[in-house]
């Protein structure tokens, strides 16, 4: 076991498959010479050619296009769209080919398809660059996405990833790149949409995804200082989602907080409250609190940046708010 940075994870795991098996290729913008925007394939040109790590014009569609056509013929590609908000550009591809074309067919035709991008608020990259668009992306039925939040899960998931016949989506968190955390490259892995329990607790449930998990954590640790148990749920998946060991923790702690970056409106926060509203109605001692992004497009102004997203005050304040009633 070895501390790395989750960027680095990301490259372990994309090398390990491409030197496991021939059929494995990247493509996209800059992922070959450049070594791609957050160095997840730096130095695989080098090592398997550029016939398996390919450089692409600018136009997603296209590439999300070729690799769908490429997973029908056999192949497993991973393409690495630069950022999610440039996947708006491939929805046609994710959606109408990516999404339909194993069910069209009745089964028939297979699609080893994974799709890479990074995504979520970073630091002072506009409106335009700071779109989280998971809610949008989980919507479409045919889509897998999974939402690693630690080193190890992301070497563990995206392994599995493009190990899996199905079109998964994995989503990274732009300021999760350089994080760095105990990867065990030998270790079993848990399933790929396996949920996890983070941080043991027993006055209420916190359920996070992607970077909000670190802040959980943070939050917990502080409030632990006063004498409150938070447990911490990782959900590592966005489609399917683990409602077992959700369950499991309301069972335990009767409370519930979920923490997510995007829109508290329609966001995928939205999606858990309701189903877990219908899975754990007489368990539940009080209301389901959320903590999530406000709903305006991310401002430019690093100040304005940061208070439109949750922070650990944030969900240290709603956990506080949360068992005042106990």
């Amino acid at each position: 076991m070895t501390d790395i940075l989750y960027w680095q994870a990301l490259n372990r795991a994309m090398d390990a498959e491409m030197a496991a098996d021939e059929t494995v290729f990247t493509l996209g913008e800059d992922v070959g010479l450049y070594g791609g925007t957050y160095r997840v394939t730096e130095g695989l040109m080098a090592k398997y050619g550029e016939w398996r790590v390919r450089d692409t014009p600018i136009s997603e569609n296209s590439f999300t296009g070729l690799g769908i056509g490429a997973a029908l013929t056999g192949l497993r590609p991973v393409v690495e769209i630069m950022t999610v908000n440039f996947a708006l550009l491939a929805m046609d591809a994710l959606v109408n080919m990516a999404a339909k074309i194993p069910f069209m067919s009745g089964g028939q035709f297979p699609l080893p398809l994974v799709v890479r991008m990074p995504g979520g608020v970073a630091r002072q990259l506009g409106a335009q660059h700071s779109q989280r668009l998971e809610q949008m992306l989980m919507n479409v039925p045919g889509l897998r996405m999974v939402v690693p939040a630690t080193p190890q899960d992301a070497y563990w998931q995206l392994r599995q990833a493009i190990r899996s016949d199905e079109p998964i989506i994995v989503l990274e968190h732009e300021l999760l790149y350089f994080n760095k955390g105990p990867v065990d490259e030998t270790a079993v892995a848990p399933a790929m949409h396996q949920a996890l329990l983070r941080r043991e607790g027993s006055a209420l449930t916190c359920i996070a995804y992607s970077r909000m998990v670190t802040l959980a954590m943070e939050a917990a640790d502080a409030l632990a200082q006063e004498g409150i148990a938070m447990e911490v749920i990782d959900l590592r998946s966005l489609s399917p989602i683990d409602w077992q060991i959700c369950q499991r923790s309301v069972e335990k702690t009767h409370r519930l907080l979920i923490v997510e970056e995007d829109c508290r409106f329609a966001g995928a926060g939205a999606e858990m409250v309701a189903t877990l509203q219908e899975r754990c109605f007489y368990l539940l001692d009080a209301p389901i609190q959320r903590v999530a992004g406000m709903d305006i497009p991310i401002p430019f102004n690093g100040a304005m940046e940061a208070a439109s997203i949750p922070r650990s005050a944030d969900i240290i304040a709603a956990a506080r708010a949360l068992t005042a009633a106990a």
